[in-house]
């Protein structure tokens, strides 16, 4: 089985407004072919009203999309060259898993012979050969994904949209389907878009993730700019948890920041940045802490939480309570210990004023 020559999508000014609401302000943005982009956001950000638009079950009140370089905005969903993989998987519970997956060929009017050969193929394309005379009931969650995503894909089409696809699985199963989708992205070079609320999903199966906050994109880039490279604290929050302290950045030298946390200097990345008062996204695991020793930016434990390959603390400082994860469990630290704190090379940004 193979699939057409993966399409780019192109968003251009779209807006969507239900009544007085607008759940897409201004969206513009560009998927290139054969990649997989995830749009990853809080519950009502937009980003799954954003997918149905591209899968032609919304109509944008403004704007054009368009997928392979035409311009699709008004186009129903049956003439959009696009597939897309429900939340609930959508398989049909009378039916065989070899059924289900033949099932939109031959509605488009392939012959049934061809139709269960191409099917058979798909199910073999996802690791599910013999298991098409299987009804739904009798495959695992994780399976029934499997025969999802092979619906999908025989209809060879230019683009896969998934929606929320492992949220209905648990969590080491999440881990395994996840890569499975991501191994065969790259091994057939589909464009897909993907949509989750999961950051470590977003992460891990992603070229490009698209954040969105209040129907608008608050950040995208490749995941680890995204994570390393926070433009807001919002951003910095919800790509893996971050403290947010106040800093003064004291000077900048080949793109490198020097800042100052209550009388503590470190060097940061800092391309055009301004000395002056500013924000720092500090990663819980990029904090040191040891036993107070005459320096600058010191903290008392209020909390420690043993959980068996790392401590989790709770610190009170002068600059709010930060949160820390340290790995060396052998000499976890109690509570009311007085400690210094200061920073690792990796895990912190300038994320703005």
């Amino acid at each position: 089985m193979s699939v057409n020559k993966p399409g780019s999508v192109v968003f251009e000014n779209v807006r969507k407004t239900f009544g007085a609401f607008t759940a897409i302000s201004d969206l513009s943005l560009t998927i290139e072919p054969g990649t997989l982009v995830t749009l990853l956001g809080p519950s009502g950000c937009g980003k799954t009203t954003t997918l149905r638009m591209l899968a032609g079950l919304e109509l944008p009140s403004a704007g054009r999309i368009l997928i392979g370089g035409k311009d699709v905005t008004m186009l129903p969903a049956n003439e959009r060259d696009v597939s897309m993989v429900f939340q609930s998987y959508a398989l049909f519970p009378h039916m065989t898993a070899l059924d289900n997956v033949a099932y939109g060929l031959e509605s488009s009017g392939l012959k049934r012979k061809e139709a269960r050969e191409r099917a058979e193929d798909g199910l073999t394309l996802v690791g599910l050969s013999g298991m098409g005379q299987r009804l739904p009931a009798e495959l695992s969650g994780g399976q029934q994904q499997r025969v999802a995503v092979a619906r999908a894909l025989v209809l060879e089409p230019q683009v896969l949209l998934l929606d929320e696809p492992l949220s209905n699985l648990d969590a080491r199963l999440r881990r395994r389907v996840r890569t499975e989708i991501r191994d065969l992205q790259q091994r057939l070079g589909f464009t897909a878009v993907y949509v989750t609320h999961d950051q470590d999903e977003a992460l891990a199966v992603s070229d490009q993730i698209i954040v969105m906050k209040d129907g608008e994109v608050a950040q995208k880039g490749a995941p680890r700019d995204l994570y390393d490279q926070p433009v807001s604290a919002f951003i910095a929050d919800f790509m893996g948890e971050a403290n947010v302290v106040a800093c003064d950045v004291v000077g900048t030298e080949g793109g490198e920041a020097t800042i100052n946390v209550e009388g503590h200097l470190h060097r940061v990345p800092g391309r055009n940045v301004r000395p002056g008062p500013a924000q720092l996204a500090v990663r819980p695991n990029a904090i040191t802490l040891s036993a107070r020793n005459g320096g600058a930016f010191n903290g008392q434990i209020t909390h420690a939480a043993y959980l068996g390959d790392r401590v989790e603390y709770e610190v009170k400082t002068s600059n709010g309570t930060l949160f820390v994860v340290d790995p060396a469990v052998e000499r976890a630290l109690q509570p009311l210990t007085e400690v210094e704190i200061s920073f690792k090379d990796r895990g912190i940004a300038i994320i703005g004023g």
